[in-house]
């Protein structure tokens, strides 16, 4: 969002006519006239985020937009006031807030106004722009910066873990990834959490020394892979199971790929031993 001008200095809103329709009772959010941004927004600005949103009868996209933006005001329990204002009626106040079309949306924030849409966006998406808002306000000491509140199923799977009960703490992921699933933390978590299953009351000498003594032994080799980047061997987990993939064929190399890759998905994208890892698992299939 950058750096927002000075609201105040950029517009003179007090020349503004004072032209008043009677207010649509079904639309969320405080009506923005003329009369009352210099009254009651601008001031409101120094104790909490406003949010304006431009719209019009004309486009079904804009009161769309405006329902939205209610359902998220409510859903944000008084941390930021919705506005809304009518460009066709208050055609004067949408020049002043530079509207060159609709839905177009603007924070204020200390009487400083910082443009943030100019198009429709789904809900996931306008929720993150109102964080920033948020904290970005909180940053000028005006309200609070966001919560970030925690899925029912995350809090289920925490307390199973805390009470060492990792099959319910997979479960409760697994219901969280059907609900969400695009949700990379609960990936994550479930891969760390099978990962805690498959190693659990495990010993790291003796499977170490179970593999080394059947080095044909497929189950073996993965447990000793898991065990070792449990542990924080992720070069020797990952070698381990990139010498399965290049020695065996059919069955044996699809169940070594496969567990590879559900081990690399538990390492930082950006770490040097996943990029060296992803680049010799391609070399040994193609």
């Amino acid at each position: 969002m950058g750096n927002p001008p000075n609201f105040a200095r950029a517009v003179d809103l007090s020349s503004l006519g004072k032209a008043k329709p009677a207010p649509n009772p079904h639309m969320p959010g405080l009506e923005v006239t003329s009369a009352n941004v210099t009254a009651e927004f601008l001031p409101l600005s120094t104790t909490k985020p406003v949010i304006v949103i431009a719209w019009s009868m004309r486009s079904p996209e804009s009161v769309e937009m405006v329902q939205t933006l209610g359902a998220l005001e409510s859903s944000y329990k008084g941390s930021w006031v919705l506005g809304r204002l009518d460009v066709d009626a208050h055609p004067q106040v949408a020049q002043a807030f530079q509207t060159k079309s609709v839905p177009f949306a603007l924070a204020l924030i200390g009487q400083q106004m910082v443009p943030l849409l100019e198009k429709s966006y789904p809900e996931a998406q306008i929720r993150l722009v109102i964080d920033k808002v948020l904290t970005l306000a909180a940053e000028q000491g005006i309200g609070a910066a966001p919560v970030e509140l925690s899925e029912p199923e995350e809090d289920e799977a925490m307390a199973a873990l805390e009470a060492g009960d990792y099959k319910s703490a997979e479960a409760a992921y697994k219901k969280l990834i059907a609900r969400k699933p695009a949700n990379s933390f609960a990936k994550l978590s479930l891969a760390q959490t099978q990962l805690l299953i498959r190693t659990d009351g495990l010993d790291l000498s003796r499977v170490i020394k179970a593999a080394s003594d059947n080095p044909r032994d497929i189950a073996a080799q993965l447990q000793a892979a898991d065990m070792e980047i449990v542990n924080g061997g992720v070069d020797a987990a990952f070698n381990r199971l990139l010498h399965l993939v290049r020695e065996n064929a059919g069955d044996e190399r699809s169940k070594a790929r496969e567990h590879l890759l559900g081990l690399f998905a538990l390492v930082d994208p950006s770490d040097p031993r996943l990029v060296a890892a992803r680049n010799a698992l391609a070399s040994a299939l193609f």
